[in-house]
């Protein structure tokens, strides 16, 4: 399930031209990046509207940052590390925001449980499953097996070695191979 697009060379020679003012390499490695990282956020929030706003951020973040870029590194690591950043902090915020608001719990209605009463198919039961994961493990596999990252990439992006992002990605397969076989999770 890797992702077909740009060689990291592409996006390398991009990035640089970007550095040195070229302000349609931007252009090129936001029609190329786009897709993917909003697709990263999308399974980070699970709100289309939420990683919409969450990628325009990162793209700005990109923009602001692009002097920190260190030529001939991987582009991809560098750009969701900014992703999850720019997602870490939008969940601060949404919590602080939460714990200035102070409802009644007689003024929230009761919420209907829904029922799954219909199985989803392909990308739908994936999207489904990953849902399950915790946070944690459901990042390491979107960014190794749907981004294409190195574990070792993983790795930076997470702030963990090389072995632990290993380590997570092996338990979330494990949690997924229980929940399909119908073990629970």
């Amino acid at each position: 399930m890797q992702v077909k697009g740009p060689t990291d060379q592409e996006l390398e020679a991009l990035m640089e031209a970007y550095q040195q003012g070229q302000l349609e390499a931007f252009e090129k490695l936001y029609s190329c990046l786009a897709g993917e990282v909003g697709g990263y956020l999308r399974n980070l929030v699970r709100d289309h509207h939420r990683a919409e706003d969450l990628l325009q951020e990162t793209f700005l973040q990109i923009h602001r940052a692009r002097h920190t870029y260190l030529p001939g590194k991987p582009v991809r690591p560098w750009v969701y590390a900014i992703a999850r950043n720019v997602f870490l902090m939008s969940e601060r915020a949404r919590r602080r925001r939460q714990a200035h608001e102070q409802l009644a719990d007689e003024a929230l209605p009761e919420l209907p449980v829904a029922s799954e009463v219909t199985a989803w198919e392909g990308q739908k039961d994936l999207r489904h499953l990953l849902s399950g994961l915790p946070e944690k493990t459901r990042e390491v596999l979107m960014l190794h097996h749907v981004a294409g990252l190195s574990f070792k990439e993983v790795g930076e992006v997470l702030g963990l070695s090389e072995g632990a992002a290993k380590v997570r990605a092996h338990r979330a397969m494990e949690q997924l191979r229980r929940v399909v076989r119908g073990e629970g999770g």
